[in-house]
């Protein structure tokens, strides 16, 4: 059934590079050492260990992403392809990811919440420039910033505005530690600075939000969803993918899709320096086919494939306007002019509100 917009829907492999610190190649060891005795990445209990005949593709991906991915390597291993490989899934923060595999992680593919995460590992050499070439922009996994409420709207929350509202308390991660922070900040600023072009009345929002209403700053996305599943806040910003699968398995929750929002767009890459890459390649290649979307669909994740897009439109409202981060002039200005570490505008009000 089609939600009408404003109304409550229901439901991380080369060697380290000579000249490094000691302590950094005690580090790398130290992660080989641990995926060897593991049989693999894993972190997380449940992941794929059984192994085939073919190779062992190693996947690093952001935490949000662990329910895709679940469905994901099913439906991968029932295609001729997929039944020749096994794929270990390693899960955790996306920058921890990413910098994981930087430092030697032996990494087939990345799976990651913000693209500068893999920009990090093509500066290393190990995923290739041209990584992004292809269907999708590299990004075959899309969701948007929605407003995840108490069951009933009590407080009436419909779009960003109300978060300003005298005694609104919301709950986010902090953007100092989470990749997902940075998207639920960028569409707040997105759509009350008319896509970067008056920055002014963005940051304005944002200064009010963050020194007035966000009481609580998780490290993570995962700590944020539990701290508002504790009692804590009236509106958690989350992944709208995140809030179906917390209602799937019964939170007591409602979500929200803002009239302006923005488009979260999830880089994937097969890193080229493994033994594996064209394996790790193909695997890249097919999250992009209608089979794969029709997976994401059905994990939460809005559908890249136009034709099943279409089929799934009622499960998914579409806002008045959806941002993008091309809108506000691409991750290296959003990063260098609000996400840097010491001069960053959203990292000044962060980094203001906790003194």
């Amino acid at each position: 059934m089609r939600t009408p917009m404003h109304r409550r829907q229901h439901p991380g492999r080369a060697p380290a590079r000579a000249g490094r610190r000691p302590l950094v190649g005690v580090l790398v060891a130290l992660v080989l050492l641990l995926s060897a005795c593991a049989g693999g990445p894993s972190d997380v209990p449940g992941a794929a260990a059984t192994p085939v005949s073919g190779p062992v593709l190693n996947l690093y991906a952001y935490s949000v992403a662990k329910p895709a991915y679940d469905a994901l390597t099913q439906a991968y291993a029932a295609t001729p392809e997929g039944s020749q490989v096994t794929l270990l899934t390693s899960y955790g923060a996306s920058a921890d990811q990413s910098r994981k595999v930087a430092a030697g992680a032996p990494a087939d593919i990345v799976s990651f919440s913000l693209t500068p995460d893999v920009t990090r590992l093509v500066d290393a050499g190990l995923v290739a420039k041209d990584w992004n070439a292809g269907p999708t922009a590299g990004t075959p996994l899309t969701s948007v910033v929605v407003l995840v409420v108490r069951p009933g709207n009590p407080k009436g929350i419909h779009d960003w505005s109300d978060l300003l509202r005298p005694g609104i308390d919301v709950v986010t991660p902090n953007p100092l530690s989470s990749g997902s922070a940075q998207w639920n900040l960028l569409a707040p600023y997105a759509a009350m600075s008319h896509g970067g072009k008056d920055p002014r009345a963005g940051l304005d929002y944002l200064h009010t939000l963050v020194h007035d209403h966000v009481s609580t700053r998780p490290s993570s996305a995962s700590e944020a969803t539990e701290t508002f599943r504790q009692g804590h806040g009236d509106v958690l910003l989350s992944y709208e993918n995140e809030a179906i699968v917390a209602q799937r398995r019964g939170d007591a929750f409602e979500h929200v899709v803002p009239s302006e929002t923005i488009r979260i767009e999830n880089p994937v890459a097969a890193v080229q320096a493994g033994p594996h890459r064209t394996e790790a390649q193909r695997f890249v290649d097919w999250l992009n086919t209608a089979p794969a979307q029709e997976t994401l669909a059905s994990a939460g994740f809005r559908p890249v494939d136009p034709a099943v897009a279409a089929e799934h439109a009622a499960d998914f409202p579409a806002p008045t306007r959806l941002w993008t981060v091309a809108d506000l002039g691409g991750w290296p200005t959003v990063t260098h002019d609000l996400f840097a570490k010491d001069t960053g505008a959203i990292t000044t009000i962060y980094s203001e509100a906790t003194r």
